[in-house]
């Protein structure tokens, strides 16, 4: 049993097996951090500041919405913490795993790109390849 997972999630249709996985495997008095990572445009010379800006809150609107989702995916006597940051989510799914020190992730092989069903997603790719916490993928049907 884990003492503290983290759930990363795009809001892809995949986190029903996600959240029976994570329940199955959650310790007596654990905590499950559900994740949503929104990306960040920056400004150039074709798009004004003010409308990256308004894109940058909606992919964070965005975000956050996929994290409600999922928690109430969770029954009420587990303990869930939602959490949104912007950056890339490879990177940040490994350092939050790393600075909220979870002892396992569970994340799916595919998510919102819809990449063949035999192929690992390039997120859920580089979250094995460069971490050291013991991981959990799951293969999506």
């Amino acid at each position: 049993m884990y003492k503290k997972i983290l759930l990363p999630t795009d809001g892809s249709t995949y986190a029903d097996d996600e959240v029976e996985r994570a329940t199955k495997l959650l310790g007596d008095d654990g905590e499950i951090i559900i994740l949503s990572v929104a990306g960040k445009l920056t400004s150039s010379a074709f798009q004004s500041r003010s409308n990256v800006r308004k894109i940058n809150k909606g992919l964070v609107k965005e975000a956050e919405d996929a994290v409600n989702k999922m928690i109430k995916k969770f029954p009420d006597d587990i303990k869930v913490t939602p959490l949104v940051e912007v950056g890339f989510p490879a990177e940040t799914i490994n350092e939050v795993a790393e600075r909220e020190d979870v002892d396992l992730i569970i994340i799916s092989a595919s998510g919102k790109s819809g990449l063949h069903r035999f192929f690992i997603g390039s997120v859920a790719e580089k979250v094995l390849k460069t971490t050291e916490i013991d991981t959990l993928l799951i293969h999506n049907k």
